[in-house]
């Protein structure tokens, strides 16, 4: 209600008594949408800040107003050194007039969002200026228009059905809500008429008060039982209006902010934690493929040439079992590959433990920054905390964006590209010629890149695993074997004209591997 008609009838002859006789000796620009006024006498001095966001539009009057040195610019100057004569309000209208002795004017249109202060040469003239450009509608704003009576007697209302919209146009959000909640809708007109008058008699009464509803603070006349601030002093209640609504309010959209990204960043670890518990768990109590190659080892004798699925005795367990061999694998390739995934899952149980532990720890410390945030109150101390833990990375455009996925395998940085452009990019600038570079064969796909270590060979595990990703990073993700072609990097070129990621390649040797992502 700080807007609206029946809390400027109050603010204005305040304004009047507060301004009569001041100079008008400063006026300036230096936010968008907010204009700030200086006004002064020999006595003290006045200024009106008049904040025009179409987001939050409200007024406030400090004693003093500290000008920046930059950034800041000159409104209205043709009425600097003009002496205020009178504030009024208009009838029944979100308006009111500050006119100085040269008989200039300036109204303060509080239309909500598309609120402006327009300079007039006289009452009867059109504007010569207007602070909100691009409001043109403005440039044709005649003041007298924007006044009106209105007829408060029983007959209209009776004639007009008891339509509180019709009767009382500058009733607001916050009285007609009152209404809504006293039953008005469905009352009768004799009813209507009396919780009319009631509602007509608060709004009379000098008492400011405001109030948090649904993640706004309001400034309302009504009676508050958890007003956040209550006074009798319109300009006093304006000040603190602009201290909650704009100030603590950009102060709690920016907390807020902060709390909703680190519960984000909470709840994905948690939910992290659960996932790779329940897959350790399950790792950690299944029996090892090892032991499986060691049964069909202990029975090579037992398994006829070609065999797909054969019955063997399980000697850890004191029982037979049903073990699936590969078409086109001998039983002793079968059980080689076997004890490489044991010992594969050796390193990924030691990797998931290291991994869990890593954020268990974050999810504390998570806990903890959120117990934090919750006692900080004020924008110096928010952002400091921001900065202390650096919770927000530079900006995207600022961040150095990599064109790969990267990887360790075997101790072997393996980089994988992210696109087309991105393996091009990959090639022409992560690229070494003793690198190996690895493609799913005859379909698109990302590259894959095994970076040389010198003195160290890539191991036929290493190979097969890098191949895995190869594959899975390709089109060839959902085929159950797939084919991978690799070779040193000195053999891969692009040509000249070739769409992004194309290559022409020499000397490729081919490998068969299952595609398999990230684990």
């Amino acid at each position: 209600m700080h807007l609206n008609y029946h809390f400027l009838k109050f603010l204005c002859p305040e304004l009047d008594t507060l301004l009569a006789n001041k100079d008008l000796v400063v006026c300036f620009s230096q936010n968008k949408d907010e204009l700030v006024m200086g006004f002064t006498d020999d006595i003290s001095e006045v200024y009106i800040r008049a904040n025009l966001n179409p987001s939050n539009t409200c007024l406030s009057f400090p004693d003093e107003y500290k000008r920046s040195k930059k950034n800041s610019a000159d409104i209205f100057q043709e009425i600097i050194g003009n002496t205020v004569k009178s504030v009024k309000v208009l009838s029944n209208e979100r308006a009111f007039t500050l006119t100085f002795n040269s008989g200039k004017l300036l109204l303060f249109k509080l239309h909500g969002n598309r609120s402006n202060v327009l300079l007039y040469p006289s009452i009867e003239a059109l504007p010569n200026t207007i602070f909100r450009n691009e409001l043109k509608e403005d440039k044709n704003q005649l003041i007298a228009p924007l006044e009106r009576e209105l007829e408060i007697s029983y007959e209209r209302f009776v004639l007009l059905d008891g339509n509180a919209a019709s009767f009382m146009p500058t009733l607001g959000k916050i009285p007609r809500s009152w209404l809504k909640s006293k039953g008005y809708i469905t009352a009768s007109i004799a009813e209507k008429w009396q919780l009319m008058e009631e509602m007509l008699d608060m709004l009379s009464t000098p008492l400011f008060s405001i109030i948090h509803e649904n993640d706004q603070y309001e400034l309302t006349l009504l009676p508050a039982q958890k007003a956040l601030f209550s006074t009798h002093n319109p300009v006093e209640a304006c000040n603190e209006y602009f201290r909650y609504a704009v100030i603590y309010q950009a102060f709690e959209k920016e907390k807020n902010t902060i709390s909703k990204a680190l519960e984000e960043q909470k709840k994905k670890t948690e939910a992290y934690i659960k996932k790779t518990s329940v897959k350790l768990k399950e790792l950690q109590h299944s029996s090892p493929p090892s032991q499986t190659a060691d049964i069909i080892m202990a029975n090579l004798h037992q398994i006829p040439p070609g065999t797909q699925e054969v019955t063997l005795f399980d000697f850890y367990q004191n029982k037979e079992i049903t073990v699936q061999l590969k078409k086109g694998t001998s039983p002793q390739k079968h059980a080689e590959n076997l004890y490489r995934k044991s010992k594969n899952r050796k390193i990924e149980i030691q990797q998931l433990e290291k991994n869990l532990d890593e954020k268990e720890s974050h999810f504390l410390e998570l806990s903890e920054l959120l117990d934090e945030l919750l006692t900080i109150d004020g924008f110096k101390d928010l952002r400091e905390f921001t900065k202390s833990n650096q919770l927000f990375n530079k900006p995207k455009d600022k961040q150095e964006t990599l064109p790969f996925k990267r990887f360790e395998i075997d101790g072997f940085e393996v980089l994988v590209g992210k696109s087309a452009k991105a393996n091009d990019q990959l090639l022409r600038q992560f690229a070494w010629k003793e690198d190996l570079w690895l493609h799913a064969k005859d379909v698109s796909g990302s590259h894959v890149l095994i970076k040389h270590k010198a003195g160290q060979s890539i191991s036929k595990t290493t190979l097969e695993r890098s191949a895995e990703l190869a594959a899975y990073y390709s089109k060839s993700k959902s085929e159950s074997l797939a084919a991978v072609m690799y070779t040193p990097c000195k053999y891969v070129r692009k040509v000249k004209g070739s769409a992004p990621g194309a290559v022409m390649v020499d000397k490729e040797k081919v490998i068969m591997v299952k595609p398999i992502g990230p684990n």
